[in-house]
């Protein structure tokens, strides 16, 4: 069975985790912050990007200055976890914008879905509206965040 992982070395992951805190760098820059000349470096990042390592680039946006910082956390269960069942799922979240993130789980329950909204008035319709009618829900825990302690830490494993 083929892998899907690909083999970095310490110039990959150097470039991967300055890009993950700067990802309009130049590739001069880069390539001065690394330790390699233009060239390589350039070599590398297109490697990295057609070997989708790098998926894409992107603005991080603040959601609190944009007045979006009420976070929840719902735990789904579903009445039916057949396959036609978790696709039918699967596809009706996709279409909700206030999910943030959806995690099928292996435990008490399906699904872990991030939800974020200006309020918990926002949350109570996103809720009634849009949770309540997915699919074959059959029940949904919520848990409010308070405080975001760590978020975006995948440059502390590369």
């Amino acid at each position: 069975m083929q892998s899907d992982h690909i083999e970095i070395d310490r110039f990959d992951r150097a470039i991967l985790r300055v890009l993950s805190s700067d990802g309009r760098i130049s590739i001069t820059d880069l390539a001065r912050e690394i330790g390699l000349s233009k060239s390589p470096t350039q070599a590398r990042l297109r490697r990295l990007e057609k070997e989708g390592v790098i998926t894409g680039y992107r603005a991080l946006i603040d959601p609190i200055r944009l007045g979006m910082d009420h976070v929840s956390f719902v735990e789904v269960r579903l009445s039916d976890t057949r396959e036609k069942a978790l696709s039918e799922f699967n596809a009706a979240v996709s279409k909700i914008p206030e999910i943030e993130q959806v995690h099928m789980i292996a435990g008490n329950f399906d699904y872990l879905m991030k939800i974020r909204t200006q309020d918990m008035n926002d949350y109570r319709q996103v809720l009634a509206v849009k949770l309540s009618t997915l699919p074959h829900v059959a029940s949904t825990s919520t848990y409010v965040a308070m405080q975001a302690v760590k978020e975006n830490a995948l440059t502390d494993v590369i």
